[in-house]
């Protein structure tokens, strides 16, 4: 009989947590700055080029909700060194990949890796004292953010000076060593929901998710009101409704219906639907209005990649403190007032970029207040679903959020995308007005979710 592993300390378990974290975000948005030199050399269009970042998005989205559940069934360290595993193995393509059609193919390969988040906050949960809790998922999610602006200004430095594969390379070098140190220092968690795969509901929200999200990403090429996107929209619709009833009535479902409506739950759910929309400047808008040439509009900077993501970068210095400093917080008040806060603070951030975006210390200063929001808001939001719901409900509930996140960041991203189309300059640019409208959009609406978050409320304790 083996001799089950000895408990590591939870501080070395936080800290490879947050290294697999880390190695993920940063391929998350390494990719962005290397699409068009991507779709010189392999000699692609822009449409197949934008794939690497659809199909990763379609697989993730896909795999956290079931990678989250198989997670607390049958554990959520096995499940995090596959899910790394795959990431790795979809890294690795990547690098050495010959046409777009391999790389697309490896990209969501990638995809699977996205479930570090909802896996790691659920072994935060098992193995973590409950005074530590708050800070630990606080500094996880951080790095959801603060990973994701290093990962653009490597990025930039890698396009600027070497090959695209050292992307890719990078990523495998790391995510072979979050491997290593998950399997021999992360403990097995002890809480597990033995349990039927449930197969038929995550046929059909799978189903539902790709749909919804392949019509999201597509609808502005191939015209919203056209029967291929109007025909995946039904499909979507039907197919989520179908799961709904499924759910409702098997025995062991994928995913508890009833949890997702507790109210805790369904309003950290919608805050994370508003997020994901509202911030989408951060690192859609930015860069954009950065790389215009200044020579062709007095708005532009006409900043490099290698340049554009030093701009972002002080943004991670202040997400380094305030996701942590969320956990610290929901200590002593519920974790939606960080939550509102940090949604307040990303609309400041994206309020003050529609008004001044003239100078180089105006990017600065925004991108350092909506960088204090993002990581501020995740982490609550998070600490939100880990308290409220059961610890064998942990993954899934959090995969859950993770998607509704990702699925407001679409939406955002095609808005932002669709008014940088809709008004341009005499030479085909972006028009100023597009950028300001953009980011009044985004402010607003993440000042919506600062309301939102406050309809919040703890769960009520009953008396003994």
């Amino acid at each position: 009989m083996s001799t089950p592993r000895p408990r590591q300390h939870y501080n070395v378990t936080l800290a490879i947590l947050v290294f697999a974290g880390t190695a993920f975000a940063l391929q998350q948005t390494m990719i962005i700055p290397a699409l068009p030199v991507l779709r010189d050399e392999l000699g692609t269009t822009t449409a197949w080029a934008t794939w690497l970042l659809t199909g990763f998005l379609l697989s993730a989205s896909v795999a956290i909700p079931i990678l989250g559940k198989l997670g607390d069934q049958h554990g959520k360290e096995r499940l995090l060194v596959i899910s790394l595993g795959v990431f790795l193995l979809g890294s690795i393509g990547c690098t050495f990949a010959w046409d777009i059609g391999s790389l697309i193919g490896f990209r969501i390969l990638q995809g699977a890796g996205g479930a570090v988040f909802p896996l790691s906050f659920s072994i935060i949960k098992d193995e973590f004292p409950p005074e530590k809790v708050g800070v630990a998922v606080g500094a996880v999610s951080a790095v959801f953010a603060v990973g994701g602006s290093v990962g653009l200004a490597l990025s930039g430095v890698i396009v600027d000076h070497a090959s695209w594969r050292w992307i890719f390379a990078v990523g495998a070098v790391g995510m072979a060593a979050a491997v290593l140190l998950v399997h021999l220092f992360v403990p097995e968690s002890p809480i597990k929901t033995p349990s039927r795969v449930d197969f038929l509901g995550a046929a059909l929200l799978s189903a539902g998710l790709l749909a919804l999200l392949l019509a999201l990403t597509e609808g502005e090429r191939w015209g919203w009101l056209s029967t291929p996107i109007l025909s995946l929209f039904a499909a979507s619709a039907l197919a989520l409704v179908a799961w709904s009833l499924v759910e409702l009535r098997v025995p062991e479902p994928m995913v508890d219906m009833r949890m997702l409506a507790n109210r805790q739950v369904l309003f950290a759910n919608l805050t994370a639907l508003i997020a994901g929309f509202a911030l989408f400047g951060s690192f859609i808008l930015v860069p954009s209005l950065l790389q215009l040439p200044s020579e062709a509009v007095a708005y532009g900077f006409g900043a490099s990649a290698t340049v554009t993501g030093l701009y972002l970068l002080p943004s991670s210095v202040t997400g380094f403190a305030s996701g942590p400093l969320a956990g610290v917080m929901s200590r002593r008040v519920h974790a939606k007032w960080p939550l509102s806060l940090g949604m307040a603070l990303g609309a400041a951030g994206l309020a003050f970029l529609a008004v001044w975006h003239s100078e180089g210390w105006h990017i600065v200063l925004g991108m350092l207040v909506l960088g204090a929001g993002l990581p501020m808001t995740f982490a609550a939001m998070a600490k939100i679903i880990v308290d409220a719901v059961r610890p064998t409900e942990t993954g899934v509930a959090t995969g859950m959020n993770t998607v509704m996140r990702t699925i407001g960041g679409v939406v955002g991203g095609q808005v932002g995308a669709a008014l940088l189309v809709a008004e341009t300059t005499a030479g085909g640019l972006p028009a100023e007005s597009a950028y300001v409208i953009a980011f009044a959009i985004g402010a607003g609406s993440a000042l919506a979710g600062a309301f939102v978050a406050l309809l919040i409320t703890p769960r009520r304790r009953l008396a003994a």
